[in-house]
């Protein structure tokens, strides 16, 4: 587990059962602290820009790989606020409009990703944390088989294009 001493007291975790399930305590009688390992939200945004789909590669990324516009969400703000100012951060485009795809599980790095459809307008300016962004004809996506690329997938399905997977992103 990632998390070692209590972020409360500094005392070192222990393992203990708390809700039926083996979480990190942390031992002091007066802190009570529980590292609960929920799912982090993230939204994640289908960007619809000048008629085609607006894919992003992360600047920690080998080539060829893309995917959607995504982020965490803010304190304080709703998942379609966190989606536009993401959007915004990220690629300093405008979301005109945003419409829920669905909610996503994504295990491996223990998030739930909520995805939208983002109608987007300005100019493309990218910022550090992307090394590269393509647009793609809708009908030549080819969706991933986790996370965001199941939303991606839902999109298509909603336009009546066909689906076809591919192992990775980018492929």
């Amino acid at each position: 587990m990632s998390h070692q001493y209590c972020p409360r007291c500094a005392t070192p975790l222990i393992e203990r059962h708390a809700s039926e399930r083996l979480r990190l305590l942390c031992p002091a009688a007066d802190c009570g602290y529980v590292h609960w390992n929920n799912p982090l939200p993230v939204v994640a945004a289908v960007v619809e820009y000048q008629d085609k789909i607006l894919l992003a590669r992360n600047a920690a990324w080998a080539e060829p790989m893309y995917a959607l516009i995504t982020g965490f969400l803010e304190e304080g703000e709703t998942p379609e606020e966190g989606v536009a100012r993401e959007l915004l951060e990220e690629t300093a485009l405008v979301a005109e409009s945003v419409e829920l795809l669905g909610v996503y599980e994504f295990m491996r790095k223990n998030e739930l990703i909520i995805a939208y459809h983002v109608r987007a307008s300005g100019t493309v300016s990218l910022s550090p944390e992307l090394a590269a962004y393509k647009l793609v004809e809708p009908a030549e996506l080819r969706p991933w088989r986790a996370g965001t690329g199941l939303a991606l997938a839902e999109w298509m399905r909603r336009r009546g294009l066909p689906v076809q997977f591919v192992e990775r992103p980018g492929q």
